[in-house]
């Protein structure tokens, strides 16, 4: 979409677009709706023209003679069949085409989910879950109510109003061609409020989207609002966001509504002068009193499709609105992707090395979160990376799975460059507990088995044992059924840990990531996790992030990180001997505990 064209030609890109895209497999049901509406538009038209003979050969006829009023009875069933078959045809286009418009916008809503899951974590970050949450149920509402009423409205109202137009030409082209003056007006109002509301439809679903960041990052951190004391504050931000989508959809329908007595005035006009003029022309013997009807009506008619397509072309334009927002998201392109050579990673020896990789979140960075370090992790060895925040620990674990591509260097598993295998492959061989756990409102097995297909009860079961969870789990109303809520509220900090660990343990992948997978444990917990994992981890590789450093003083090797650069590394002792940074962060650590 060029940024310089025309609003109106931007509009037809994006409607195009999304109908080549979504409308093709239901051409068939199309075809369908469409048969419908052509009888309905042609009921229409031919009500407007049986007005002719029934006011000229009956009403008017049957004064003269009174043996016309056997033509009753023809003209009235006429008239009943254009009003019956127009009924029962609206009724099946209507029910066809809404039925394509919902299946429309449902394919939408699939395909942009399927495509947000593509991102990398970077997406994530820089769109706070209110905004992508907004995209696809907010914004795709109101592109619902836009396909639907277009693909219903427009099919049906033009094919209507050019049906009456033949009506109105047929009974008095030169007055069907003076009433034709109203339409460039109303095409040019049309345009111009379509135009404004196009424009107010991003500030809509844009605050709509601020309103729902708003209520979700409340809602999550309601335990610290409560404790602060802050429910005012919020009370008054929200209502502040909920007055802001008010008044922008106050002035849409103000503004959209703008048409309405516009066109009556104009409508109002040609309807006095089409009296005026049929009135000289019935007295001149040009037109009799029903070919005059039959016009009046004929227009009038074709006046409600027109009035349609005006409001079709409001709803059309908040929904084209919307669109934008959604296709914004939708032409991003995810910056981590497999390679069409890429393999399949198949582990024989789970060994890590980090050669000359660094690492930038913002390109142009002057201090880099990894600064050209390399690094040998061992196969079926236990390495822990420490160092103080902001030192590059969680930085490695994000690249190893490829959350983040290096900016220079290459990782290696096995010999072999992450970057030429598929994400898919790599991240099957990795099991990762991060210090952000997340806790699905589901059952507790659901939440362990999550990422392990088919899993076994008795396995998952196996697993919480090795975690230290099933004991909590077993007292729970209904054991490993029991619904865990929103974000694990029915847990502990310790507890959700567990269920992390024990979904990581379940998973049994070659390598094993552990950020901070025991700050939250008591110190008989951790004991017990920490002899599960070892009995659990040989023959894997583990990497762990730990702040408690009693946790990691068996380890094979521990790499202490500084500002992005690889300061120490050996085993416990060695670094105690050294006299160094571990050796101080060591002595502080023992001196809090």
């Amino acid at each position: 979409m060029c940024a310089s064209s025309p609003p109106k030609e931007r509009s037809l890109s994006i409607i195009t677009r999304l109908m080549r895209a979504y409308l093709r497999p239901y051409m068939g049901q199309l075809s369908i709706a469409l048969f419908f509406m052509v009888i309905a538009a042609s009921a229409t038209a031919g009500f407007a023209k049986l007005l002719q003979p029934v006011l000229d050969q009956v009403l008017i006829g049957v004064q003269e003679n009174p043996d016309q009023i056997s033509k009753v009875w023809r003209l009235g069933g006429y008239i009943f069949l254009c009003f019956f078959l127009s009924g029962f045809a609206t009724y099946f286009h209507t029910i066809k085409m809404n039925k394509i418009s919902q299946s429309i916008v449902a394919d939408i809503q699939k395909d942009i989910f399927a495509h947000f899951m593509k991102m990398e974590l970077a997406f994530f970050h820089a769109y706070p879950s209110g905004q992508l949450v907004s995209r696809i149920t907010n914004d795709v509402n109101v592109m619902r109510g836009a396909v639907s009423d277009s693909l219903t409205g427009v099919g049906k109202s033009l094919l209507t109003l050019i049906l009456l137009m033949g009506v109105m030409f047929y009974q008095d082209w030169k007055l069907a061609l003076l009433t034709l003056s109203i339409f460039p007006l109303v095409g040019g109002l049309v345009a111009l409020i379509g135009r404004r509301l196009r424009k107010l439809s991003h500030s809509i679903q844009s605050e709509t989207a601020n309103l729902m960041d708003i209520l979700i990052s409340i809602f999550q951190g309601i335990r610290q609002v409560q404790a602060y004391g802050m429910e005012e504050f919020e009370k008054e931000r929200s209502s502040k966001a909920v007055e802001n989508v008010k008044r922008l959809n106050i002035k849409a329908v103000r503004i959209g509504a703008l048409s309405t007595p516009m066109n009556e005035t104009m409508v109002g006009l040609i309807l006095f002068g089409i009296i005026l003029y049929g009135a000289y022309t019935i007295a001149s013997g040009d037109q009799t009193p029903g070919g005059l009807m039959s016009f009046i009506a004929a227009f009038s008619l074709a006046y409600e499709p027109m009035k349609k397509l005006a409001k079709l072309n409001n709803t059309l334009q908040l929904g084209v609105g919307a669109a934008e927002r959604v296709l914004k998201l939708f032409d991003l392109k995810p910056s981590i992707v497999n390679k069409e050579t890429a393999l399949t990673l198949k582990i024989t020896s789970p060994s890590i090395s980090l050669e000359n990789v660094s690492f930038e979140y913002e390109r142009g960075e002057q201090e880099k979160a990894l600064d050209n370090i390399s690094l040998n992790i061992q196969a079926g060895k236990v390495t822990a990376l420490v160092g103080v925040s902001g030192s590059g620990k969680t930085t490695i674990l994000n690249l190893i799975p490829r959350f983040y591509d290096v900016s220079a260097g290459v990782i290696k598993i096995d010999g072999v460059d992450i970057r030429e295998v598929t994400l898919q492959s790599l991240r099957q061989n990795i099991a990762l507990v991060s210090q952000d756990i997340t806790i699905f409102d589901e059952s507790v097995s659901a939440n362990i088995a999550y990422g392990t297909a088919k899993a076994k009860q008795s396995d998952i079961i196996k697993a919480a044992k090795m975690a230290a969870a099933d004991d909590f789990i077993s007292e729970m109303p209904e054991g490993y059924e029991t619904r865990l809520g929103e974000n694990g509220v029915k847990l502990s900090g310790g507890q959700k840990q567990r269920i992390s660990i024990a979904r990581a343990i379940l998973r049994d992948a070659p390598i094993l990531l552990l950020d901070e997978a025991t700050s939250a444990l008591d110190t008989h917990s951790e004991a017990l996790i920490q002899k599960s994992l070892q009995i659990f981890g040989q023959g894997k590789t583990i990497l762990i992030i730990a702040h408690r450093l009693s946790t990691i003083q068996n380890a094979d090797q521990i790499i202490v990180l500084d500002r992005g650069q690889i300061v120490e590394q050996g085993a416990h002792s060695d670094l105690i001997t050294k006299k160094g940074i571990y050796n101080q962060l060591y002595n502080q650590y023992n001196h809090e505990t």
